[in-house]
């Protein structure tokens, strides 16, 4: 699956810093704003300790991770969707993301320009989210003024329409965002089409001083009361920190992590927290290639998780070889496995499961 997530923010929050650090694209990370001014897209491996596993497991040459792609998205400012700064461009780049990834300074540095003269993570977060809002709104009503005209001519579809979107443009204008809007599963396509900025899922990254990505201090704080109103997560991190330990070797980095008291580095948690954002899940497949890590929603069913691997395994797909992870590692092999009665046959209303091992089989 190609699934983007947009990296946002007010201008000189750390967006480039943790955009260079993931994918090492050496993209310009200057303190001043729009020194970002087209939206680069990085494409960034997904961490997972169970892909070398069923490498081993599975006698494959090679380990192949499943990847996700992050944007990094100009800098916004109030007014943005207005044209200010280069509002329309950036807000056209988030339009085409899965998930929002909102970067907001929780660092006190007199050297790093703050566009608002002071950090205030909370009141950086409304700046944001009131110009996206403001852009849906400008979008609805553009709908409405499509659709009145032509329910005045009798179009009938026009007017079964309209009241969908009069009503969602008055929740816009309450400040609540599309996410929470109820509607039926029959409108939700016309909804859908609109491609809504607020819509999308959103997850925080609070960018902190090194010092601070243990414990956080009250910028964090404040930033994660908002983030429970809003039902979603806080990733803590350093956009220096993280910065330093992509340049290290493999070998070095746990050792830099020991020193901060880090399990795993900021940018594998921000992973993992997309992850769980878009609502995504990891499978797995392995041959004489090697071992497959593959990336399909929650609720994917078997057929459409074998079209994820080629087309042609949808296509004429017949069942499914299953184990989970959590089995084929205590089996020890693919024949223990088998003789311990762990591998199930699968049919085409199976929901895949985080974690499973698959081998598909289908008419060519």
């Amino acid at each position: 699956m190609s699934l983007q997530c947009g990296l946002v923010g007010l201008p000189n929050v750390g967006k480039s810093t943790i955009f260079n650090a993931l994918s090492n694209a050496g993209v310009d990370a200057e303190n001043y704003p729009f020194c970002t001014v087209d939206a680069n897209v990085g494409v960034v491996p997904v961490p997972d300790d169970r892909l070398e596993r069923v490498k081993e497991l599975a006698g494959s040459p090679e380990a192949v991770p499943t990847t996700i792609e992050f944007v990094d998205i100009a800098g916004l400012v109030e007014g943005a969707s207005e044209g200010e700064g280069l509002g329309n461009q950036f807000l056209a780049n988030i339009r085409e993301v899965d998930a929002i990834i909102h970067v907001v300074r929780c660092f006190e540095d007199d050297s790093v320009a703050h566009v608002d003269g002071s950090v205030d993570p909370v009141r950086d977060v409304e700046t944001i989210n009131t110009e996206l809002l403001l852009k849906d709104l400008e979008t609805v009503e553009k709908r409405i003024d499509k659709l009145e005209p032509a329910a005045k001519k009798g179009d009938k579809e026009a007017a079964e329409n309209l009241p969908l979107f009069h009503r969602l443009h008055e929740h816009l204008s309450n400040g609540n965002w599309v996410r929470s809007f109820d509607i039926s599963n029959d409108n939700q396509a016309l909804v859908d089409e609109l491609f809504l900025l607020t819509d999308k899922p959103v997850l925080y990254v609070a960018n902190v001083a090194e010092d601070d990505i243990s414990e956080g201090n009250a910028h964090v704080d404040a930033l994660r009361a908002r983030a429970e109103e809003e039902n979603t997560q806080v990733v803590v991190i350093s956009a220096e920190a993280e910065a330093q330990i992509a340049e290290l070797e493999p070998e070095e980095r746990q050792f830099f992590l020991d020193d901060l008291g880090l399990e795993r580095s900021g940018l594998e948690r921000l992973i993992h927290a997309a992850y769980d954002v878009l609502d995504l899940i990891t499978f797995f497949t392995a041959d004489e290639k090697g071992a497959y890590a593959w990336t399909i929603r929650k609720g994917t069913r078997a057929p459409q998780a074998a079209g994820q691997v080629h087309t042609d395994f949808e296509e004429g797909f017949i069942k499914a070889e299953t184990i989970h992870f959590s089995d084929f590692d205590e089996a020890g092999s693919e024949k223990a496995a088998r003789d311990a009665g762990l591998l199930r046959t699968e049919g085409k209303d199976y929901v895949v499961e985080d974690g499973d091992v698959m081998e598909f089989r289908f008419n060519v």
